[in-house]
């Protein structure tokens, strides 16, 4: 069923194609499903989005489910056939900046404060309000799927972790239209920078700005690694290839995955 035009205005005048579920399992795994079915009908910037996900995926290969109606969840194809290869483990850092700043303009003037903590989770008032799964699709190498969850209207009772927090939880309204379309063109622009770069995210200024906007640099982190091991120390920068610096008294380590804790 497709969203109507005059629901999501702003979405549907930057999106190709926007999309509804009333419910699904996992947006990312539709999605990806049908590019490889039908990659034609699914080009750049096209999502599908439910407000009710069944079996959300996120890093680690970790599920979660919320309650209907309160959370976003969206997937959106990406092309980069002009990329360098090198440089894709860029997408989900520049998607979870994108919707950082979609994010801000929703809570300008409220007093409130949205940032990225890397490599894409997006924080509010320091507490997890949306994830981001980035997935190649398979026989596709050049069109991504980059799924995001947000939590809108999820009330504090329902919320999974007391790490976690929605637009309700802290008093807040969201404009579901305003934030995919700011989303998107965030998206769109930066992923366009770095591939007429040619992939330099120095040059792309996207380094910098990505730096600006990560509330993990120059925090003590741990960092719970795919191997099952943990990297304690000082996250300290970004690198040129996306990776999180995390130093400590007697060495320095640049890590690719993993999820980061901000050590108060």
């Amino acid at each position: 069923m497709s969203i109507p035009a005059e629901g999501f205005p702003l979405t549907a005048a930057v999106s190709p194609r926007v999309q509804i579920v009333e419910s699904t399992g996992s947006t990312n795994e539709d999605v990806v499903a049908a590019v490889i079915t039908d990659s034609e009908q699914w080009p750049h910037l096209a999502l599908l989005l439910t407000h009710d996900q069944r079996a959300g995926r996120g890093r680690l290969d970790r599920t979660w489910t919320t309650p209907p109606g309160t959370a976003l969840a969206v997937s959106v194809v990406v092309r980069v056939p002009d990329l360098p290869v090198q440089a894709r483990g860029w997408i989900p850092l520049i998607a979870g900046a994108a919707m950082t700043r979609a994010i801000r303009e929703q809570v300008l003037t409220t007093g409130h404060e949205a940032d990225l903590k890397w490599p894409n989770d997006v924080l509010l008032d320091g507490a997890k309000i949306c994830g981001i799964l980035a997935e190649v699709v398979p026989d596709h190498p050049y069109a991504v799927v980059i799924g995001a969850g947000v939590n809108t209207r999820m009330p504090r009772s329902d919320l999974p972790l007391p790490t976690a927090t929605s637009f309700e939880a802290a008093g807040l309204v969201c404009d579901e239209d305003r934030l995919l379309a700011d989303y998107l063109r965030e998206l769109d622009v930066q992923l366009t920078a770095l591939t007429n770069a040619g992939g330099d995210a120095v040059a792309a200024e996207l380094l910098a700005d990505i730096e600006a906007l990560c509330s993990t640099i120059g925090r003590d982190v741990v960092v719970s690694l795919p191997d099952g091991t943990k990297l304690e120390g000082k996250a300290s920068a970004i690198d040129i290839e996306g990776r999180l610096v995390v130093t400590d008294d007697t060495s320095l380590a640049a890590v690719s995955a993993g999820d980061v804790v901000h050590v108060r």
